[in-house]
């Protein structure tokens, strides 16, 4: 395969994997890295099944996997294990067909002063999780699902200090009667201009509460104010909480729309998140074949 940028250089449209969580509690597993050595070929499935369904990108199941991440289930030891379990689950699913993207989330803790964690904290738990990453040979790095502008840079730097891989960084935003803001508050204007500063090669937004609709809206803005490849990975629609659980039920082609809609905005990367499956995956994959 092509180096993954140069893919994007040449303009074409790549397309992202959706909910790994999803799929593990639809086969009676709750989501968790530790699965990489425990249910390793339930994994291997997942990921084949969005391969199958048209992704160009896959996501290792490594999204907290970060030695903070690990400590409620006390597996900080088995830190290099799971990751490196992940990424090769990954690979040999891809068979060279799809980009291995190592997952990397929040550490799930918040910075000083709202947190006890400083900075230099958080960047020796991003640079740890890394370095283990690309060392299993990931062909990129995609940060996700961040909530807080400072953790991000943070980690986005660390990627780069530990790598010279390409780095994907996406943050979850949520709607405002001034528009979208994050958990922290950051405006999509500040977001974005603060992940390309800090190195990202990609950036972008995924999950959050947000339509996709709405999300394209917010690529939109990160358009106006970056010159940069943009990501889009909407969920399956608004969650509804069903018997204490939530549930995403945007059917696959009105997902496919929306995520469509994203790439009118802007974007040149597009994929699902929270309750997207490999059927709402091969929805988009055809509705973008079908623009060709």
């Amino acid at each position: 395969m092509k180096p993954f940028l140069e893919v994007l250089q040449e303009g074409r449209i790549l397309v992202f994997d959706g909910a790994m969580g999803t799929q593990l509690e639809e086969r009676g597993l709750h989501p968790g890295p530790q699965w990489n050595i425990e249910a390793p070929e339930t994994i291997a499935d997942v990921h084949r099944a969005y391969l199958d369904a048209g992704a160009d990108i896959l996501l290792t199941n490594t999204f907290s996997a970060n030695r903070l991440g690990l400590e409620h289930s006390r597996l900080t030891d088995k830190l290099k294990e799971l990751n490196t379990a992940g990424v090769e689950l990954c690979k040999k699913a891809a068979d060279g067909r799809a980009y291995v993207s190592a997952d990397i989330g929040s550490t799930g803790q918040l910075l000083e002063p709202y947190g006890t964690y400083t900075k230099d904290q958080f960047r020796e738990i991003f640079e740890e999780q890394a370095i283990v990453l690309a060392e299993a040979g990931v062909d990129l790095f995609t940060v996700e699902t961040m909530t807080d502008i400072n953790e991000i840079v943070i980690a986005i730097k660390a990627c780069k200090s530990v790598s010279n891989l390409p780095v994907i960084a996406s943050m979850s935003f949520n709607p405002g009667a001034a528009g979208p803001r994050t958990m922290m508050g950051n405006t999509v204007e500040e977001c974005a201009r603060a992940m390309a500063e800090a190195g990202a090669d990609v950036i972008g937004a995924n999950c959050g509460g947000i339509t996709p609709e709405q999300m394209a809206e917010v690529i939109a803005e990160m358009k106006r104010v970056v010159d940069k490849p943009l990501a889009a990975q909407p969920n399956a629609g608004l969650p509804e909480l069903i018997d204490n659980r939530a549930v995403f039920n945007l059917p696959p082609d009105a997902f496919a729309a929306g995520a469509i809609r994203c790439i009118d905005a802007g974007a040149v990367i597009v994929g699902g998140c929270c309750g997207t499956t490999p059927a709402h995956i091969a929805a988009l994959r055809h509705s973008l074949d079908s623009r060709l």
